[in-house]
């Protein structure tokens, strides 16, 4: 038998805790070596067998089939992983609940991994999943967590334990307990209504966040709170906007005397670094969100924007045409040290840093064509990993493997736009549509919920 130790995590805006036990592996020589390899990419997704999580019967079933189905769709969209078809199953739920897997069963089925797990609820309400991921080739048990909540979240439970399973299997850390904020469009094109809206990764749990009355721009996630900055159009000015998501409050940031935009958050949140624009110029300013000092970092010619700060915030990237054309540069977190990142032909912009701190992110357009492309901050190693009409505004998961980005295509209807939203490997590989129930654009990942 396993120890077990007991760990308590923070819902934010649930109605309890979430209580997650977690069953720690056996003894190091007994443990089995099933792990993707993730570091050169992968051609051929690894074969899992998830079964439907057993159920004392009724809503526990259901509860456990649900939460299975979300599970392997975590893990088939991460492009690493290849759920197999349930009806070809030799073993039940019920029979996995209370013995071993029959190994050779499932390498008949082609199963790499096995994943099974149990649903029930206490006489308090509460429910409680149990998962175990076996490696089938080895015939070794990997791992065990459980997990208590109250019912209305079972689709958290889903994404924490597809996040423990891609761990395990990669030695990464997971995405999938996160959320995307964005720009919402509808409405034709000389009257586009834009508003903020939220939703899980896996487009689940939509919902808008401003009413549409005035335009939002380029939201962006704080990295330690259930906040987000963004710019909005209010009586016609420009301004940089601090929405609370848990109370729904926004406040105005900052007293500037010219348009501010393109916000994004420091990584301890508690700064907020933007562009600023007055007397025919745009530069960088940083403004501190517990005493509200305004500190202006860049003082150049022409247009600076886009700034992101390293995940350390030492250093900043940003966008600039001080030297001719539009590139990205670097600089000092102090707005020292400035150097110019990229020189190959076409205009750089809207870069973001990867949460490794390994990458850039970036758009590129030369001439009608615009990319998403990827770089080292220390200029070397550009990559393209998807080119298009019209794609821009790359966003990182928050482990650095994989960007969501939005796209126009063909609208066909004569609005004049129709933009999608995508993600990416940071390989270029396993593209893929981010379903939304209206146009997206200007996306933004959540760091992983607390």
């Amino acid at each position: 038998m396993t120890t077990k130790t007991r760990l308590l995590l923070k819902l934010a805006g649930a109605t309890g805790a979430l209580l997650l036990s977690l069953g720690v592996a056996a003894p190091q020589e007994a443990r089995a070596e099933l792990r993707i390899d993730i570091t050169r990419g992968v051609s051929e997704p690894l074969p899992i067998a998830i079964t439907s999580f057993a159920g004392s019967g009724g809503r526990d079933a259901q509860m456990g089939a649900d939460i299975s189905k979300v599970i392997s769709d975590d893990l088939e969209r991460s492009g690493l992983f290849k759920p197999l078809d349930p009806r070809g199953f030799l073993q039940t739920p019920d029979q996995l609940r209370t013995g071993e897997p029959r190994y050779q069963d499932w390498k008949a089925l082609g199963a790499q991994a096995l994943v099974a797990g149990n649903t029930t609820t206490g006489a308090d309400g509460r429910m409680k999943v149990d998962f175990r991921l076996w490696d089938v080739a080895a015939g070794q048990y990997m791992q065990g967590l459980s997990y208590s909540a109250s019912p209305q979240e079972w689709r958290r439970i889903a994404h924490i334990v597809a996040d423990a399973i891609y761990k395990r299997l990669t030695g990464e850390d997971g995405y999938f307990d996160t959320r995307v904020v964005y720009v919402a469009e509808s409405g034709p094109a000389n009257a586009r209504k834009k508003q903020l809206a939220i939703m899980d990764q896996d487009s689940a749990n939509h919902q808008f966040l401003t009413d549409g009355q005035t335009l939002v721009l380029t939201p962006r996630f704080s990295p330690t709170s259930q906040e987000i900055t963004y710019m909005s159009y209010f009586n016609k000015k420009p301004r940089v906007y601090l929405f609370n998501i848990d109370t729904g409050r926004q406040e105005v940031l900052g007293d500037f005397p010219g348009m501010t935009f393109a916000p994004r958050f420091s990584p301890d949140g508690n700064k907020v670094i933007m562009s600023m624009a007055q007397n025919g110029n745009t530069d960088i300013y940083t403004l501190d969100l517990r005493t509200r000092r305004q500190t202006q970092l860049t003082d150049a010619p022409g247009i600076d924007t886009g700034p992101s700060y390293s995940p350390d915030g030492q250093r900043i990237v940003f966008e600039s045409d001080r030297g001719g054309t539009q590139q990205l540069y670097t600089m000092s977190a102090d707005g020292s040290g400035v150097k110019r990142l990229t020189f190959g032909e076409g205009r750089y912009g809207t870069p973001v840093w990867s949460p490794r701190g390994d990458l850039i992110a970036f758009t590129r357009q030369r001439g009608s064509s615009f990319a998403i492309g990827v770089i080292r901050p220390d200029g070397t190693g550009e990559r393209i990993l998807t080119e298009s009409f019209h794609v821009e505004g790359p966003t990182w998961a928050p482990n650095g493997r994989v960007l969501m980005f939005f796209k126009d295509l063909p609208s066909g209807d004569g609005r004049g736009r129709n933009a999608k939203l995508y993600s990416i490997d940071i390989t270029g590989a396993n593209e893929r549509r981010v379903s939304s129930p209206v146009d997206a654009s200007d996306p933004a990942w959540s760091p992983l919920i607390p």
